[in-house]
């Protein structure tokens, strides 16, 4: 096949090769990429810890039975979990909403604050969401504000330039978001997951997410959290050196990925994003309603129907990652800094996020 034939090439590094490959609008052999919904002989179930989280917990963050989820690691991925859409119908309706209308509020970051007024990006949803009811298919269209986010940081702030979390830069981490990550941490045998810190990364047809690794935490031990919604993707995970050919597979809306132990450190990136493979516009896993009778203390809430038109209209086109990590042990601290003031920290606004390769190339590649 034409993607392992590439590995096998002199020169360029393994993983930029295949990022390369798969980066192309043209390629259309995807045979070599893993699709967890069919798992084939590198894919094995995982086993989950079921008696963590309780059924309550997990309806309660719009998630089902752990029993009932579909887990499977791959071979040569030690602490590598990919969890097949766990949501309950129309739960994944709340985080893209989420995502879309309070998480890019302030005081949370975003890319567009780096060359905005702060009055300017206070309320990106009200300005975005009747311009983008009426948007057509047509790409001279001009870009609501909404469809120029690509990053909003929650927690401790991720600082693209140094590369470093601060503790002068931290904001109150969302609450539900928390409950969430906590609860799929514990189903993966990470009981004391604290979610302290998160990176929204908001993905259209031209967007990338470059080769990197996420190492920036100062406690390792604990698991990345991401979960997908929109539009599918191809994700690529690699070794711990750029030469190993990375394993390719699809991400599709609802799936979710934990990355620990071996895995925790491994390089990836997501060279495309693909239209529903379905064929329609959007996944049928977002057509589903939420239930009118939701749990006690459910952080799930209903979206109005205006709401939920807006942000389908975004996803039509476009797919919203989150990735929650734990960035200091229990009782660690950060080490003294001097002479900075993290508030005032400079953030390079698509250091990892790649738009028809106009991204300057010197910008780090962090998730």
């Amino acid at each position: 096949m034409a993607a392992a034939a590439l590995t096998r090439e002199g020169g360029e590094d393994a993983f930029r090769r295949l990022f390369r490959f798969y980066r192309q609008r043209d390629v259309s052999d995807l045979r070599g990429v893993v699709d967890f919904s069919v798992p084939g002989a590198q894919v094995f179930r995982s086993q989950l810890s079921v008696s963590s989280v309780s059924d309550q917990d997990a309806c309660r963050a719009g998630l089902q039975p752990v029993s009932q989820w579909k887990a499977y690691g791959l071979n040569g991925y030690p602490g590598f979990i990919f969890i097949l859409n766990p949501f309950l119908p129309g739960c994944q309706r709340h985080w893209v909403k989420q995502c879309l209308k309070l998480y890019p509020q302030k005081p949370n970051v975003c890319n567009l604050d780096l060359h905005m007024a702060p009055e300017k990006t206070t309320d990106l949803w009200g300005q975005s969401k009747e311009q983008l009811k009426r948007k057509g298919s047509s790409k001279r269209e001009p870009r609501s504000l909404l469809e120029k986010l690509r990053w909003v940081t929650l927690g401790y702030h991720y600082n693209w330039d140094t590369k470093k979390y601060s503790a002068n830069h931290h904001t109150p981490f969302p609450s539900d978001l928390a409950f969430l990550s906590e609860q799929v941490a514990a189903a993966c045998g990470f009981r004391s997951f604290q979610a302290q810190a998160g990176i929204l990364n908001y993905y259209h047809f031209d967007s990338s997410l470059g080769i990197h690794v996420d190492e920036s935490e100062l406690d390792h031990s604990r698991p990345l959290v991401s979960f997908s919604f929109g539009q599918s993707s191809i994700f690529l995970l690699g070794g711990l050196k750029r030469e190993e050919a990375p394993t390719a597979m699809f991400m599709h809306s609802g799936d979710i990925m934990v990355m620990s132990g071996f895995s925790r450190l491994l390089y990836h990136a997501v060279p495309r994003v693909l239209p529903n493979l379905e064929g329609t516009a959007l996944p049928s896993c977002l057509d589903q309603a939420l239930s009118s009778d939701l749990p006690a203390g459910s952080v799930i809430e209903h979206s109005s129907d205006e709401d939920w038109q807006v942000c389908a209209k975004y996803l039509q086109s476009s797919r919203i990652n989150m990735t929650i990590r734990q960035v200091l042990a229990e009782g660690q601290k950060f080490p003294e800094e001097s002479g900075t003031n993290g508030q005032s920290q400079a953030f390079s606004e698509d250091s990892h996020h790649q738009q028809n390769n106009k991204i300057k190339r010197h910008k780090p590649n962090t998730d």
